[in-house]
């Protein structure tokens, strides 16, 4: 059997051996992180209320079914103003005349014109009116919308769920990247300092000249430059992680030493097909059909009914006489405007045909970005395999002429070069390292594996 084929049944039961882990694990740190994050992250919780302000709506729109209940009351005080003049002592004065005449008497008194005010003087109207709407579209149609914007705030919320995850993954190796760097330059230190105390022996026994001591203090000063840089870069991905927990930016950081095996280097296969995007879209699109519907609706009549409990009467009196009720039926029918009603349904259709579009070239591009993310991922396992066997190539090196140089038959430039691979080595596979994760969560953010 082939030394190539034996390295990929081993990179296959590899990824076997990954997927299992992966499938039976138990919660991690960092993804305790992540629950964290969606607790106290302050976009998503911006996003939650809006939510909570769908669902407010949603409940809004459900109660204009029910019964309407309200006061009204009013009262007037009138003087002046217009009035209807009666001539009821010109109609039956002289009528009253004759029947005294004929009966002898005054029993008939003689009347005086009338002049009554229109404005009601001193009179009150207190009523409780309830009203129930019997067919309204524009009321059932407003509930469907309602309850289908909440699913696209739903869907919003886990956009940003999953982008925030995203987020955190790749902060949270950056951090490891960083400190890694950290700790790779301080053994580089203590393997430079050790070889400040063995040129310093070499000189002191005369062994070697002081050119190998001053070269070695050099690159001290070199190495404790880099590992002030590597301090920078860790507390900037501090800050950067603490910042989208919503944390204080100096709030340490726990490294979960289980995530960094190469056993969790496992391919994600997948597509775009579960992405909100296309959920929001999906929504807004029958959102737009509801809104074209409505529009069409226009000729179906609007028909309320609505019943008054009340009194009324001049004076303040109430009595049998000045209560009352009053019941009817409201029909609103709108039967011409212009053309209004229908250029509005017409752009609401435009309207759903832009949807549609964007949806298209929305998957496609979401399609284009799964596939990008993948054969991202194939070239950081590769770059991450192959940084593991300069790793130890480096470290063989290293060991093979730090013998050599103890045994006085090397130039400390060649240990220099060797001890400066190694330390590249180092720094290289925990980039490499660092890119593999990172790869990995942009996979799950193209494909919406996470679980939320």
């Amino acid at each position: 059997m082939s030394t190539n084929i034996i390295k990929r049944l081993s990179f296959t039961l590899l990824l076997l051996i990954s997927a299992v882990i992966a499938a039976n694990a138990q919660e991690t740190v960092l993804d305790r992180y992540i629950k964290q994050a969606f607790e106290h992250n302050q976009g998503l919780q911006q996003r939650n209320f809006q939510l909570e302000k769908s669902l407010l709506a949603l409940k809004e729109a459900k109660a204009l079914f029910y019964p309407q209940i309200g006061l009204t009351g009013s009262y007037t005080k009138a003087a002046g103003g217009r009035t209807i003049d009666i001539p009821i002592g010109d109609m039956l004065n002289p009528v009253y005349s004759t029947l005294n005449k004929l009966t002898n008497s005054q029993q008939f008194p003689q009347l005086q014109n009338q002049s009554v005010l229109l404005n009601p003087d001193n009179y009150y109207d207190a009523h409780i009116r309830t009203t129930l709407p019997l067919i309204n579209t524009e009321i059932w149609y407003a509930q469907k919308i309602r309850k289908e914007s909440i699913s696209l705030q739903q869907a919003t919320v886990n956009v940003y769920k999953r982008e925030l995850a995203k987020d955190l993954k790749t902060a949270y190796y950056q951090y490891y990247q960083a400190a890694k760097a950290v700790e790779i330059y301080n053994i580089a230190l203590t393997q430079v300092q050790e070889n400040i105390r063995v040129n310093k022996s070499f000189l002191d026994n005369g062994v070697r000249n002081s050119t190998a001591l001053t070269r070695a203090q050099a690159e001290q000063q070199k190495i404790v430059t880099s590992i002030t840089e590597a301090q920078n870069k860790q507390q900037n991905a501090q800050a950067y992680f603490n910042f989208l927990m919503n944390e204080p930016f100096t709030t340490e950081i726990t490294l979960d030493s289980t995530l960094f095996t190469p056993a969790q280097v496992l391919l994600i296969d997948g597509n775009a097909g579960n992405r909100e995007e296309l959920i929001q879209l999906d929504q807004q699109k029958k959102i737009a059909n509801l809104q074209y519907r409505l529009s069409s609706s226009y000729l179906i009549p609007k028909l309320n009914t609505f019943l008054d409990l009340g009194t009324q009467a001049y004076n303040w009196n109430f009595d049998n006489k000045s209560r009352y009720y009053m019941w009817g039926v409201n029909l609103q029918w709108d039967l011409f405007a212009g053309g209004q009603r229908k250029y509005k349904a017409q752009q609401a259709a435009s309207d759903l045909k832009v949807i549609q579009a964007s949806y298209n070239e929305t998957n496609s591009a979401l399609q284009l970005e799964a596939n990008t993310a993948q054969n991202n991922y194939r070239t950081a396992a590769a770059t991450f395999s192959n940084a593991q066997t300069q790793l130890q190539l480096s470290e063989k090196y290293y060991n093979d002429q730090l013998k050599v140089y103890k045994a006085g038959q090397l130039l400390y430039i060649e240990l220099l070069d060797a001890q400066n691979q190694l330390t590249s080595a180092r720094l290289q596979l925990s980039v490499a390292f660092a890119q593999v994760q990172t790869a990995l969560a942009e996979i799950e953010r193209t494909t919406a594996t996470y679980k939320l």
